[in-house]
Order: structure tokens, then sequence, then C-alpha cells
């Protein structure tokens, strides 16, 4: 798969576990536009990186809404902090 096909899966997951954890990412994007567009950038290409994107995928079908990011999860300690903010 060509990067930015692989780049651009990843965000959609990345936007998707953020969705489910009820974690508002556009928030903190106002907050601070070049922080935030930094941040999401870099959740991107490490999410673009995991080897459990499959698991991920399969997750987020099953469910509607999460507590918590799952361990494997590289943007874990992030969206968690995010979402229970």
């Amino acid at each position: 798969m060509n990067f930015f096909r692989q780049v651009s899966k990843s965000t959609d997951l990345m936007l998707g576990m953020a969705a489910r954890l009820g974690a508002d990412l556009g928030a903190e994007i106002t907050h601070d536009p070049l922080q935030g567009a930094n941040q999401v950038r870099s959740m991107a290409l490490r999410c673009s990186a995991c080897p459990h994107q499959q698991g991920c995928a399969a997750l987020q079908q099953q469910c509607d809404h999460l507590d918590a990011a799952p361990d494997y999860c590289r943007n874990k300690v992030f969206l968690d902090h995010v979402a229970h903010a």
C-alpha cells in the first residue's frame, strides 16, 4: 500500500478510536492550532506504523463506545487523557 493511502487509513482508524472514546481532537486543535495539528499528525504516523490495525478496525466495528483505548494502541495515553479531561 502506498504511503499516503496507509496514512489516510490510519487517520480514519485514529479518528474512529477518538470518537469511540469521546476524545474531542477538534477542541485540542482549536485550543492551540499549531501544537494541535502537530499532535494529530504525530498520532496518525504512530498509528500508521502499528501492527494491530486489523484488530483495531475489528474492535471499532464491534463497539460504538469504549471507556479506554486498547493497551496496544500507540496513541492510548493521549487519547485516554483527552477523553477523560
